[in-house]
């Protein structure tokens, strides 16, 4: 009981739901949740979080039974930095490892300091269907001993590893080579968000090569922000994982494209392929048979391709399906207009072209007026020539669209007449599901008359499940009347939450790391 004290804060009262003094107060006591049966209120506790689930734990004995319920415990982080449950000994986590979760664990987060060989031992017996892993070594300074490991989880099939900068892993990896060649989806998370801007000495403190071959049957592999990950790591994993289906290297700015002809050689089954803010050269992109290829998904936002590299490229890739190629200089109306001359856009359902400044409104609405009604998503933020009124023109033809984004953070010379937009977009997007407005709330005009506006939207787009606006009134107007109707989680704000497109890959929830 103590050791839960330790996870929980003090126990939470519950109000009372009926009272003597009313008429109906004695009814109201036969309703109480102490009735409910231990399968309804294990189905309540389910929608907790552990940290709720712990509290619940305080309450009286019944709710205790109820939250040790291993059901409870199929997922779990311990990590508390990223809204995990903190243990504070390592005995304690070894009791709960063999009496909470057991067999039906599927999922755990580690921090550093809870990866030891007894916990992965233990791990390992008592948790036979455990399947997806996370290993946090990032605020690491040094491993602890791995020399006596003998075992670790053999049926993982996800396993994500954050890097440290200065730890070298290669003592831990080859224990655990041996068991993880099932695995077939491998995140290997980089520093590259807590990276100075000094520049400082890099280290290659995972093997890759060495990798690779341990993990042949890899289906996703997502190498992000690791700042020594360069071509020929892309050439290694080629090699060997024939089964490859998705690679990802977002923020890698050591790659240059120098391998990318033989990995679409080799991996026929590669269908996405996500290379934002890396450092492709137009000359080797173009040297790749982009026409013989299967990819359908492409991110190249923030690289530095020519316009001629875009035409070829995009002209060349006949089934592409999902296109992210925001930030890029090159990107003009000519690639717009030989895009669509080619026929190979016929079957783009997701268009994200942030802060894409060369590219004119009027090219943007001839392409949407020929291939809007196809598009699930469609991102035109971040430019600040492209205002409501374009919007306006093109909201009837996007009577698909799941996912927008327009606006841009800068302050306009011309003011945005939300009331009118909302208006079309509750009339036009009945199968919205994701909306972000990104211009300054000084920009936003709206009238006293705004909520029946907002009253449409909410009425019209039921599966709506997030809108981003920037805080203020307009924002406090909108949220107000999503909480009036009891969608409290719908409405946010742009400091804590960004929409992408990214919600409509093939491999979305592969991809997903915490």
């Amino acid at each position: 009981m103590n050791n839960w004290n330790a996870l929980a804060s003090n126990a939470t009262s519950l109000p009372a739901i009926g009272g003597r003094d009313t008429p109906s107060g004695q009814l109201r006591e036969k309703l109480t949740i102490e009735k409910l049966p231990d399968k309804v209120l294990l189905n309540i506790f389910s929608y907790l979080s552990h940290r709720e689930i712990c509290r619940m734990a305080t309450i009286c004995r019944r709710w205790r039974l109820i939250a040790y319920n291993s059901q409870l415990w199929r997922n779990v982080s311990l990590r508390p930095e990223i809204s995990g449950l903190h243990v504070n000994s390592l005995e304690f986590l070894l009791h709960l490892v063999s009496t909470r979760f057991g067999n039906t664990l599927r999922y755990i987060e580690l921090p550093i300091e809870l990866i030891t060989h007894t916990v992965l031992h233990e791990l390992a017996a008592k948790c036979a269907n455990l399947t997806h892993m996370l290993l946090d070594f990032s605020t690491a300074m040094q491993l602890h001993d791995f020399s006596e490991m003998q075992a670790f989880p053999t049926k993982l099939r996800y396993m994500c590893i954050c890097l440290s900068e200065v730890i070298f892993m290669e003592g831990f990896m080859r224990k655990i080579y041996n068991f993880i060649n099932g695995l077939e989806v491998l995140h290997l998370i980089g520093t590259y968000e807590k990276s100075e801007e000094a520049e400082e000495e890099i280290y290659e403190v995972i093997n890759v090569h060495k990798l690779k071959s341990a993990t042949p049957n890899l289906r996703v592999i997502n190498l992000y922000g690791i700042t020594f990950v360069e071509d020929s790591h892309i050439d290694a994993f080629s090699s060997n994982c024939i089964q490859l289906e998705c690679l990802a290297v977002n923020f890698c700015n050591k790659v240059t494209g120098a391998t990318m002809k033989t990995l679409i050689q080799r991996s026929k089954r590669l269908t996405c392929l996500l290379m934002n803010g890396t450092s492709l050269k137009s000359e080797l992109v173009m040297e790749v048979d982009w026409d013989k290829c299967a990819l359908q998904e492409l991110d190249i936002t923030g690289t530095d391709l020519s316009t001629e590299c875009l035409i070829d490229l995009l002209s060349r890739i006949p089934g592409l399906k999902f296109l992210s190629a925001g930030q890029i200089n090159g990107f003009n109306d000519s690639v717009l207009k030989a895009w669509m001359e080619s026929g190979t856009c016929r079957s783009l359902i997701s268009l994200d072209l942030d802060s894409s400044d060369n590219l004119s409104d009027e090219a943007l609405s001839k392409f949407l007026h020929r291939h809007g009604h196809q598009l699930s998503a469609i991102c035109l933020s971040g430019m600040p020539h492209i205002t409501d009124q374009l919007w306006m023109s093109v909201l009837s033809i996007l009577t698909n669209a799941k996912i927008i984004v327009m606006g841009t953070s800068e302050k306009l010379g011309v003011n945005i007449h939300v009331d009118q937009l909302m208006d079309s977009i509750a009339s036009n997007c009945a199968a919205l599901e994701r909306l972000e407005l990104r211009w300054d709330p000084d920009n936003l005009r709206f009238s006293d008359k705004s909520q029946k506006a907002i009253d449409l939207l909410r009425v019209k787009c039921l599966k709506l499940r997030c809108m981003v606006l920037s805080d203020g009134r307009y924002y406090e107007t909108v949220k107000a009347n999503f909480e009036r109707a009891d969608r409290t989680t719908v409405v946010r704000t742009t400091t804590c939450c960004r929409i992408s497109s990214y919600h409509l890959l093939r491999n979305y929830n592969d991809l997903v790391f915490n």
